[in-house]
């Protein structure tokens, strides 16, 4: 006797995940960019746990912030591109492996030091005021249920 299917993960649709990646114009530790978000907006952004990659031979930290919009109830989370910390889990005994003790979110997006995504999925990003001469405008940036941030961002949430 065959145990059927309830569903073909095939047929489910996964939607896509709009975020925003964040470039520095300068170079500045978290929480100085923080603080001056801070002082410029209702939102309160405050570090949280930490998101955590586990690779083959590392386990990859990446910073957290979050932030709720008092008005729309929305939650704000930027999340460092660059992992801040790795520790290492086994050593690498293969000489070409892909994995090193530095990762980012975004491997095609280096230059991106914050992802920024919302509890919302039709969000608005103007919503946060930016320090001037410190950002660049926010890239909105769709993600599909291919990539690996995906999968991260649905763990996570």
């Amino acid at each position: 006797m065959e145990i059927q299917k309830l569903y073909d993960l095939d047929d489910t649709e996964f939607e896509d995940i709009a975020i925003g990646l964040v470039r520095l114009a300068k170079n500045v530790p978290d929480h100085e960019f923080f603080y001056k978000i801070n002082q410029i907006n209702d939102l309160n952004f405050s570090r949280k746990k930490d998101w955590i990659f586990h690779g083959a031979y590392y386990d990859y930290y990446f910073s957290r912030f979050e932030a709720y919009h008092k008005f729309t109830k929305t939650c704000f989370t930027f999340i460092s591109n660059k992992s801040s910390e790795s520790r290492e889990k086994k050593s690498q005994t293969e000489l070409f492996t892909e994995e090193q003790n530095v990762k980012f979110l975004l491997n095609n997006q280096v230059d991106v030091e914050y992802i920024l995504h919302s509890s919302e999925q039709f969000t608005d990003f103007s919503v946060i005021l930016l320090p001037e001469n410190l950002v660049f405008p926010i890239q909105d940036y769709t993600l599909s249920s291919d990539e690996e941030l995906y999968q991260i961002i649905q763990y996570y949430e």
